[in-house]
């Protein structure tokens, strides 16, 4: 997949701000992988529906989150059964929440051997984000599925 324009833009701010475009979470996603240490948050649901959260190092590349984990763990059993979840993360300037699917991505590298791969893609539809830095403002972005 490759990176995408929203599909529809909401303000969310109540003091005035405009929405704010696209770009500027986009951008810090793009440089994230530059920014050792960046805490990504990953929140599934477990069985009986109790949620759970983990901290996981995740990459952009080409418009989505890639990821990794082991079979055993609790968050690759929870996506095994239910493989909507959402994405936390507190970037250079703005906060950030993407709610969407996680798969276990189609490659992986060729010394990790055949398939299945423990290396999971996030693919989202929905954005949430919070200018924690000038300009402020919120925004909702969604993404055609």
């Amino acid at each position: 997949m490759t990176d995408r324009e929203p599909v529809e833009v909401t303000n969310l701010d109540r003091y005035g701000s405009p929405p704010m475009p696209w770009s500027r979470p986009h951008d810090r996603l793009v440089a994230t992988p530059a920014e050792p240490g960046t805490p990504y948050f990953l929140g599934t649901s477990r069985p009986d529906g109790r949620p759970h959260a983990a901290s996981v190092g995740a990459v952009w590349l080409d418009g989505d989150l890639y990821f990794t984990s082991g079979p055993g763990t609790r968050k690759a059993r929870n996506l095994a059964a239910n493989p909507a979840c959402t994405f936390s993360v507190g970037l250079e300037d703005i906060d950030l929440v993407l709610e969407g699917d996680a798969f276990t991505a189609p490659f992986s590298a060729p010394s990790a051997g055949p398939p299945p791969w423990h290396l999971y893609r996030f693919a989202f539809h929905t954005v949430f984000g919070v200018a924690s830095a000038e300009p402020y403002g919120a925004t909702r972005w969604r993404f055609e599925r």
